[in-house]
């Protein structure tokens, strides 16, 4: 079944504007690329394109209410820029699966998060990278660690003055 005909059947005779969660997950893309979602899914949080062999996120539309966004088991090798301008409150993100060789595409990713100073991003899932990998995928876990260890202290201190 193709993007656009799940999408409708998903509204089940409901306006796009009320929609808040959305399951696209084994349909079908065409060029691997996203069809049918636009900006009119204005308070859609939960958005699962698993195995739709999505290979581009250019044609997300803005979703500032997204907050978990489910990308598994698809062909993406970069391009994840898009999230951070188009998905600002997203918290949780899982990449397993996909085709993604080089790390430096989800760190830039995390440090833009990171200098919004907004919600930090709290999981990626990066399962099925090559082994040889492991150790960066480590070195951005702790990062991440981190990061959230500081917003904390930050919010303690605050409380404290």
């Amino acid at each position: 079944m193709e993007m656009k005909k799940r999408i409708n059947l998903e509204l089940r005779n409901r306006a796009p504007e009320e929609v808040t969660e959305l399951v696209l997950d084994n349909c079908l893309c065409v060029n691997g690329e996203i069809e049918g979602l636009n900006d009119t899914f204005k308070k859609l949080e939960f958005l699962s394109m698993a195995n739709v062999e999505l290979s581009s996120l250019a044609r997300l539309p803005s979703l500032n209410k997204l907050r978990k966004l489910e990308l598994s088991d698809n062909i993406i090798s970069g391009g994840l820029e898009v999230l951070a301008e188009k998905c600002p409150n997203l918290t949780y993100l899982n990449l397993s699966g996909n085709k993604i060789k080089d790390l430096s595409t989800v760190e830039a990713l995390m440090e833009m998060k990171m200098m919004k100073r907004k919600r930090k991003m709290k999981l990626v899932h990066l399962k099925n990278m090559k082994k040889r990998r492991k150790k960066r995928r480590m070195k951005m876990r702790m990062k991440m660690k981190q990061a959230q260890n500081w917003e904390r202290e930050k919010r303690k201190w605050a409380s404290h003055i």
